[in-house]
Order: structure tokens, then sequence, then C-alpha cells
């Protein structure tokens, strides 16, 4: 069967390709509000797609996607002020990084790559990998290469200039902003509807965090900057430049 969807295969068909050296692409998602305008599953589809898309064209195999992320939080992705946001602790997030990686390993998996779609998942995925790295054990690890990646992080400077030409708020401001939309717009227009975005934004978080904590910060909306100028082809040209980081990091870390 030809899909880079490890799910799709049967097992001797996964065999097959992770013994032929197959990297491994873990997607790591949420299922978190994205505003009036988006579905909630937005941290799924973008880091899902963008590695399908690498996948195919380095041989690679592409894992179901965690759906659940770690605990969203009010700067950075509205936190527990919406419904439908579904967390899990961040001790819970780096077991079953933890506990993937280690099985992967244990099938001949070798080349592994976690692909980042939430930003609350940075910190809970490193843990995960130290500690699957602890469960192997070190002295066994010479032959395994494991990468972590930030999707947003491949977004070349000229892109973000192109994109946002007045300044780029940054990437915890953009929040089912113009990023997120933009990418949803090129991969899955069903699942966005501008007209009911509300330009509410952008917040104006002060410098520090207060729990427990009222949303009072985040706009009502959901998003944490803007919409406005969000199109599909500006989606597109973020979905290549991460597609095109991913193979270059790829080639360099697994030639």
């Amino acid at each position: 069967m030809d899909t880079v969807f490890y799910a799709e295969l049967s097992w001797p068909e996964v065999e097959a390709r992770i013994a032929a050296g197959a990297p491994v692409f873990l997607p790591l998602g949420a299922t978190e509000q994205h505003g009036r305008h988006m579905a909630l599953n937005v941290d799924v589809v973008l880091p899902t797609a963008i590695a399908a898309r690498a996948a195919a064209r380095v041989g690679g195999l592409v894992l179901p996607a965690v759906a659940y992320g770690n605990r969203s939080q009010p700067r950075t992705g509205g936190g527990p002020g919406f419904p439908g946001t579904l967390n899990l602790r961040a001790d819970t997030f780096a077991m079953i990084v933890r506990d993937v990686i280690c099985d992967l390993h244990r099938q001949g998996a070798r080349r592994i790559v976690t692909l980042n779609g939430h930003y609350e998942n940075i910190g809970p995925t490193i843990e995960g990998i130290e500690l699957a790295l602890d469960a192997i054990g070190r002295d066994r690890t010479a032959d395994l290469i494991i990468l972590r990646i930030d999707h947003w992080e491949l977004i070349r400077p000229e892109t973000l200039d192109r994109i946002f030409p007045e300044g780029y708020p940054g990437i915890e401001l953009e929040h089912a902003s113009v990023i997120e939309t933009s990418m949803m717009m090129a991969l899955r227009p069903d699942l966005v509807d501008l007209s009911r975005a509300a330009h509410d934004g952008p917040a104006r978080f002060r410098p520090y965090d207060r729990y427990p904590r009222p949303c009072d910060e985040v706009p009502p909306s959901g998003v944490l900057s803007l919409t406005a100028g969000s199109t599909a082809e500006k989606g597109e040209w973020l979905l290549a430049d991460c597609e095109a980081g991913i193979v270059q990091i790829i080639h360099r870390e697994f030639s």
C-alpha cells in the first residue's frame, strides 16, 4: 500500500519499512479552542499534514497524532475559560511520548521525529524524550536519533516579513490568528469560517502569570492576535517552509 500513514499499513509492511530505515514521525497536537472561526483540531491537522508532506519526500512514516495536549495556558492558547479544550497533565503527556518512543525503539525504529503543533507541549515533550532515553538505557542509544521540532520554528524570516509587513507579533500571540488560520485555509477550508471571526484582539498580557487566574486578558473570541489578512495562499507559503525545513533537517541528521 502506497501511504505514509503508519496505521494504514499492515504489520509486515510496517516491519519492512522500519527495517529499511524509514524515519518515523510522531505528530503532537491538542484538542483546543481556536476561536469561533476554526475547529478544535487545528493543532492535530497542522503537524499531521506537515509530517505527511515531509514523509512523502524522505520515505517516512507518520504515526497517529497525539490528539490531546498539555494544559492550555491563557497567554498561549486561551486557557481553561473556553468550552471544548481537553487537557492532559504534563506528566501524562510526557509518559505518552516516552512510551511511544520506547515501543518504536523495541520494534527497531532508530530515526524518530516528534513534530509539535501545540505550544504548551514543548516542555513535556522534552521530558518524554529524556524519560525514553533513560528507559531504553543511554548506553544502548548509539544508533538512535530523536529529533524534536516545533513546526512554526521552520518558517523563514522572509516569509514572516511578507505576511506581517507591519511586524510579526510572535508565535505566542499567533494562536488561532493569521498563521494557523491561513494554514488551515490551505489544508482544511471546510473547518474554517472567517465570517465568524471576531476582531477583538490583540491580547495584551501582563508579563507574569497568576493562579488561579481569570481569563480577563484573553479576547472573548479566543483569538490572541487577529485573523485579518488570512488567506490560503499565505498558508501554502507557510506549509512550504515547514516541509522544506523538515526535509533539510532529515537529510542533515539522518544522512
